[in-house]
Formats: C-alpha cells, sequence, structure tokens
C-alpha cells in the first residue's frame, strides 16, 4: 500500500475520537452530545443546542451529565470565564471539606454565612468564608475534586476566579454522588441550600425543568468593561428517576437579561430531550424581566491582569 494511502487510512481511523475531545472545534461543528447508551438521544441534543446557540452574541460554554441515560455535552469545556458568585458553591465545598478533616460540624456562625452567601448570594458572606477557608485549603479542595482547570481568583477577588465547564461538572458530580470528598452529610447539606435559593435567583438552569423535579442551582452575573457580561448558571436535577447536572457560562453579553435569555434557550432543549414528553414547571418559565437582573451581584475593579 502506498504511504500516503496508509496516513490516510490512519487519519480516518483517528477521526471519530478527534470529534469526542472535550471543547475540541471539531467537536462543537459536529457531536456535542455523546452517549454509548442512548445515541438517538445525544444526536437530537446536539442539533437541540447548537440551534439554541445560534444567532446569539454571547460566548457560551456548555456541560451536561446525565447519569441515568450515561449522556454527556459539551462545548467550550476549557474555556475559561470569571466566577463571578457561581465560585460560591465551590467555597461551601471547600468549607465542609475543611470542617470534615478538623472532625467537626461547621459552626453556628458559618452556617449562617453559607446560608446567606448561596441562599441570597451575599457577598460579604462569601468573602468571610473565602478568608476563613483560606487559599491554601480552597486550593486543597481543587485538587481533591481533579478541577485542574481552575484558577482562584488573586487576593480577595474571589469572583474572579477562572472557571470552566468541565470543572463545574466535576464539582457537581462530586455534590450529587457519594464519593471520598465530601461526606454524603456534607452534600446533602450544599444541595439542601442550593435547593433554597430565593426566587428571583432561580432563573438560568433551571429554565424548561419538568414538573416534579427537584431543583439545586447557584448563578452568577457580573459586568466588566471587557467581554461584556458575566452571566452563568450550575444546576443539577434530582426526583422522579432523574440523576443529570447542567453547567451554563456565558461572557461578552451586553446585558445580563441577554446573557439569561441566552443560558435559558440551552438550558430549555437539555430539560426537554432529556425528559420526552413530561411538561416544564411553568412557573419556572420567565416572561418578564426581574428588575434585580441589573444589579450586578459584585463590583470588581479591571484589573491590568489576571494571574
Amino acid at each position: 500500500m502506498h504511504k500516503w494511502a496508509r496516513v490516510a487510512m490512519v487519519a480516518a481511523a483517528f477521526l471519530p475520537s478527534l470529534l469526542m475531545l472535550p471543547g475540541s472545534g471539531a467537536q462543537a461543528a459536529t457531536s456535542v452530545c455523546s452517549s454509548s447508551a442512548n445515541p438517538a438521544m445525544a444526536k437530537k441534543l446536539s442539533s437541540a443546542i447548537q440551534t439554541a446557540l445560534r444567532g446569539r452574541q454571547s460566548t457560551t460554554a456548555v456541560g451536561v451529565y446525565d447519569r441515568k441515560h450515561k449522556l454527556s455535552c459539551w462545548v467550550g469545556s476549557t474555556r475559561h470565564y470569571d466566577s463571578a458568585s457561581t465560585v460560591k458553591a465551590t467555597v461551601l465545598g471547600a468549607l465542609l471539606r475543611k470542617a470534615g478533616e478538623q472532625h467537626r460540624s461547621l459552626t453556628a456562625h458559618e452556617k449562617s454565612l453559607a446560608h446567606a452567601m448561596i441562599t441570597k448570594s451575599d457577598n460579604n458572606a462569601t468573602t468571610a468564608l473565602w478568608n476563613s477557608v483560606g487559599r491554601s485549603r480552597m486550593q486543597h479542595f481543587l485538587n481533591l475534586v481533579g478541577m485542574k482547570q481552575t484558577h482562584l481568583g488573586p487576593g480577595g477577588y474571589w469572583g474572579l476566579t477562572q472557571i470552566t465547564a468541565h470543572d463545574e461538572i466535576l464539582l457537581l458530580t462530586k455534590l450529587t454522588a457519594h464519593n471520598s470528598v465530601l461526606t454524603d452529610k456534607a452534600r446533602s447539606y450544599e444541595l439542601y441550600l442550593m435547593n433554597h435559593v430565593i426566587s428571583s435567583q432561580r432563573w438560568g438552569a433551571p429554565a424548561g425543568a419538568p414538573s416534579g423535579a427537584k431543583v439545586h442551582v447557584k448563578n452568577g452575573w457580573l459586568p466588566r468593561s471587557t467581554h461584556g457580561w458575566r452571566v452563568h448558571s450550575l444546576g443539577t436535577f434530582d426526583g422522579g428517576g432523574r440523576d443529570y447536572m447542567i453547567v451554563l457560562l456565558s461572557h461578552n453579553n451586553p446585558s445580563m437579561a441577554y446573557g439569561i435569555t441566552s443560558i435559558e434557550r440551552v438550558a430549555r432543549v437539555i430539560h426537554h430531550t432529556l425528559n420526552p414528553g413530561q411538561k416544564s414547571a411553568l412557573a419556572r418559565e420567565r416572561t418578564t424581566p426581574d428588575p434585580t437582573w441589573e444589579i450586578p451581584d459584585e463590583q470588581i475593579p479591571d484589573l491590568p491582569q489576571i494571574p
């Protein structure tokens, strides 16, 4: 066989695996989702996600992992974004791990700060816990979870932590199944708080979730002079045999409302495809803008360079 023919055969053999690399340009253009158990569902969801993203100004990363259907989806999985308040889910995870290693429960003060940080996205509470946990224990938690693509924000700027869809899915997998990093009691506590986020902050990943699904969410939103508004949403969904999680990260949004619309377009097609024939919870379908959307969840100066 001619050597160039052999080269062509080798290239053809490797092409399918290249298309499945998370975040690769080839994958984003062809097979966003994959599932050995449900290839038809993966194909349908790939098309739906691409359609939902089409024509939007936002630069959006998508991560989906469904244990039941053995399905995963990735778009821009390794692209970095300023975390804004989504990092608060990581801060709480690190706090719970710290307490576990010290063989103690959270103090009443820590519980009060954690409740405010997750359910109301309170920034002062977050700063207090960020400082209390400390950078070394924060990094220790990232290492244990395997979040190698996540880089802590400089100094006290927790909202400038650099995150990726890939690593946020890793975090959510640790919150939703038994593991050696967080005890079942710790996981349940964090999910409880994420299930009790105030109504004005339950947008994003929950949009279009089916009736009966138990929703856990943490969002973040932040405007800066570069890349416009960052609008992010992390969500996990269980109950009724469901077991899946969604990560939606975006920037280059001209407004917060625009960013929410962009990520909710994706969320709705994900829920619809993973729950065929089931009605969505109409209470979660927004029809008018919430005025609190336009209030930044934190004010961060534009630093000359992010380490």
